[in-house]
């Protein structure tokens, strides 16, 4: 059995837990709002036990896809009901694919984009740092 290295965050386990207490304690001390930094769709994702960081901690790559894989086809889904509910002309499959690959990716771009500019405003330390003054308090 291969043993957990402690310097990698894990998705389960409790270091990553107080990570992510300690990133939004940081997080409410901005006086950013709650709702910024604790989105309902990250709320479910540590609901369901994944301990990702909160969006502002995210790398830009992660958060565009991340917020792109999630928007892309929750917006083509939505766009499918309001076809079938006020029976629209319906699209072609390859329309609605590159409308909703267009979407996603624009939604998720601005979004990263608009969480690394509150980090730099912010000065928020990188994850990686919220993990070294947790497993080593004379780090701080």
């Amino acid at each position: 059995m291969m043993k957990e290295n402690a310097a990698m965050p894990s998705l389960f386990g409790s270091p990553a837990f107080s990570q992510r207490e300690q990133a939004l304690q940081i997080l409410a001390r901005t006086g950013i709002g709650k709702a910024n930094y604790a989105p309902p769709l990250f709320k479910l994702l540590w609901r369901l036990g994944l301990n990702c960081p909160p969006p502002h901690f995210l790398p830009f790559w992660q958060a565009t896809l991340l917020l792109s894989g999630f928007f892309g086809p929750a917006w083509a889904a939505w766009m499918w009901l309001f076809d079938h509910f006020f029976s629209w002309p319906q699209p072609s499959g390859l329309v609605r694919l590159l409308s909703m690959l267009f979407t996603g990716s624009l939604f998720g771009l601005t979004m990263a984009l608009y969480y690394a500019y509150g980090r730099r405003k912010y000065r928020l330390p990188k994850w990686e740092a919220l993990i070294s003054s947790i497993e080593n308090p004379k780090l701080e």
